[in-house]
């Protein structure tokens, strides 16, 4: 690829040298599951399987979503556990006797599991989850915040924090209030891409006026 050519947003394998880095818009099968450009999975086993090892418990008979913004990084090991692993809390007994054949199955109101689901899990724009992060059902992670590694993500994630732990809290936010409203307000993520290839400098930097002021 030449030196002045951009990343293909369609490319599986966007960088020859690492094929462990993968696209995963290009790579995701289930209609469940939505990517925006650029974000990209890294595992050392190559990022094909990214589904079967980091979505679980994601059956289509539950209908949740997983929504992943544009520009995010996920590290090795990331696990979004989806509202399907959940068991119904609202009666004597959580053991799951619907998902077996047969007189169980039959005598099941799949309606119970119904009550424990949290809704869709959605990650913003320019996000970046810690190798072997995770993240329960229902969650939201704004834009532009950081998860650390093997932290778990049980509540919301203000855009531009920092959380880390068991479960993850806050550690501290990245910009002052005002400046993470101006960033959100500016959502470089969005604009064309060759407008992203002229401003990587301000989009990297610290200066917000070079980032409103890009052209």
């Amino acid at each position: 690829m030449p030196s002045h050519a951009l990343p293909d947003p369609e490319a599986k394998f966007p960088v020859t040298e690492f094929p462990r880095i993968g696209f995963l818009k290009n790579i995701v099968r289930s209609p469940l599951v939505e990517v925006g450009d650029y974000s990209y999975y890294d595992d050392p086993d190559g990022p094909d399987r990214f589904e079967e090892k980091c979505v679980l418990y994601h059956y289509d008979f539950v209908g949740d979503r997983l929504v992943i913004g544009r520009f995010c990084a996920v590290a090795t090991g990331v696990q979004f556990i989806m509202n399907g692993a959940n068991h119904a809390l609202g009666g004597f007994s959580t053991f799951p006797f619907g998902i077996f054949p047969g007189a169980w199955r039959e005598g099941f109101d799949p309606a119970a599991y119904a009550t424990g689901h949290r809704g869709d899990t959605t990650i913003g724009n320019a996000v970046w989850l810690g190798m072997e992060a995770t993240v329960l059902p229902g969650v939201t992670i704004g834009d532009g915040a950081i998860v650390a590694a093997k932290s778990v993500v049980t509540k919301d994630v203000p855009a531009y924090a920092i959380v880390a732990g068991n479960p993850a809290k806050a550690v501290r936010t990245r910009f002052p209030a005002s400046t993470v409203e101006r960033l959100r307000a500016i959502a470089w993520w969005n604009w064309p891409v060759d407008k992203v290839t002229r401003n990587i400098a301000a989009i990297i930097g610290a200066d917000i006026a070079a980032l409103e002021s890009a052209v």
